[in-house]
């Protein structure tokens, strides 16, 4: 019997690892199983599919069905009750190891008796009334907004009663403090998030446009797609790309008027080309919620980097390596200003240590420590 055995609960098929959430689950089993841990996986599945992938790392994978429109009229949050399960209650209660809940929304059997002697973390991705209510602000039609807001409320309740989780795994620093105040008696621990970066891999030298990339189907998105399009391109002297996932009408719109690269769809390799020969990584948010995968790719893998406060939000990064302005006069300054300074290797040396918090390797075993 593996001595470092554990359940990790969660909220999608971590297969492909290509949203931030699922980046940070997946990679996370990946580095428990080289730190010697045995993880048996169950997940919520609901367009994924099984991967077959997963069982390389995994001593066993479970898949539970998530319930949809029955769900609406629960008091728990949708996030939660549609992830309720009999059968995963009972695969959990088969195998007497530790449980990671990954997300509040995998823990609607958190108090369920026959898990009341197990020890039992949650891992934080957000403070997720916070991120329902930043959504809302975010998203243009009404009905949406409703849904957002209701879920937002029945968050705040349901995160305000999590009393039978002795330990909590924030992705963030800021939501670590949060999560502090709320549950002082409980065990805390900021782990940022796991991600596909062993090393940094940053090209010397000189580009020459400005990028940013993401999700463009997101309302996150979209909204600082939009920003940059029409409010900061017209300000620099370098020129704007734009990249991503199924680009919303409007960042189409906007960058043919504005005069600006749009790349839909671009597949990992080509963006990750992009992504390495940009000048510049400028990566804003309007919402504080998690670590963004965009930010950690731009980190192991860009050169300059000029981002917004919200972008920067609960890191623990320093603005040395990730210049910070917020309105669009002090991005367009602080990106004109590099558009010619090449990327050195002292940059890249001075990049690596800055990161140290987010090696793979450390954060598992710190983990272990916690769980196991």
């Amino acid at each position: 019997m593996p001595h470092n055995r554990l359940h990790i609960v969660s909220f999608d098929v971590p297969y492909p690892p290509d949203y931030g959430g699922a980046a940070d689950v997946f990679y996370k089993i990946k580095a428990l199983k080289q730190a010697g841990c045995s993880i048996i996986l169950h997940c919520f599945e609901y367009g994924r599919g099984q991967r077959q992938e997963l069982n390389q790392y995994c001593e066993a994978v479970h898949y539970y069905p998530r319930n949809g429109a029955t769900s609406f009229a629960s008091a728990l949050p949708y996030i939660v009750a549609s992830r309720r399960s009999e059968a995963l209650v009972n695969n959990l209660a088969a195998v007497d190891a530790p449980i990671l809940f990954e997300g509040i929304h995998t823990t609607a059997c958190l108090s369920h008796p026959a898990l009341a002697d197990r020890k039992k973390a949650i891992r934080i991705h957000n403070i997720e009334h916070d991120y329902f209510r930043q959504l809302a602000t975010s998203e243009t039609r009404f009905f949406k907004q409703m849904i957002y807001r209701a879920e937002a409320a029945r968050l705040k309740t349901y995160e305000a009663g999590l009393t039978d989780c002795s330990t909590f795994v924030a992705l963030s620093a800021a939501d670590n403090e949060h999560f502090k105040r709320l549950y002082p008696a409980a065990r805390h621990q900021w782990i940022p998030p796991f991600h596909q970066y062993d090393t940094i891999d940053i090209q010397p030298g000189t580009g020459t446009y400005a990028l940013y990339h993401g999700n463009l189907s997101h309302p996150e998105n979209i909204e600082a797609a939009l920003f940059l399009v029409t409010k900061v391109a017209s300000l620099l002297h370098i020129p704007l790309t734009i990249a991503g996932k199924d680009p919303d009408k409007r960042i189409a719109a906007a960058c043919v008027q504005h005069n600006c690269q749009l790349i839909a769809n671009p597949d990992s390799a080509t963006m990750n080309d992009l992504l390495r020969q940009a000048q510049v990584n400028v990566l804003t948010t309007f919402q504080t919620s998690g670590v963004k995968l965009k930010l950690m790719a731009a980190l192991f893998g860009g050169r300059h980097l000029v981002v917004n406060n919200h972008m920067l939000h609960g890191t623990g990064l320093k603005a040395d390596i990730c210049p910070l302005g917020n309105t669009a006069t002090e991005l367009a300054q602080l990106i004109n200003n590099i558009k010619d300074t090449p990327f050195t290797e002292d940059e890249i040396a001075h990049r690596s240590a800055a990161l140290y918090n987010y090696t793979n390797a450390i954060n598992a075993q710190k983990l272990i420590q916690i769980l196991c």
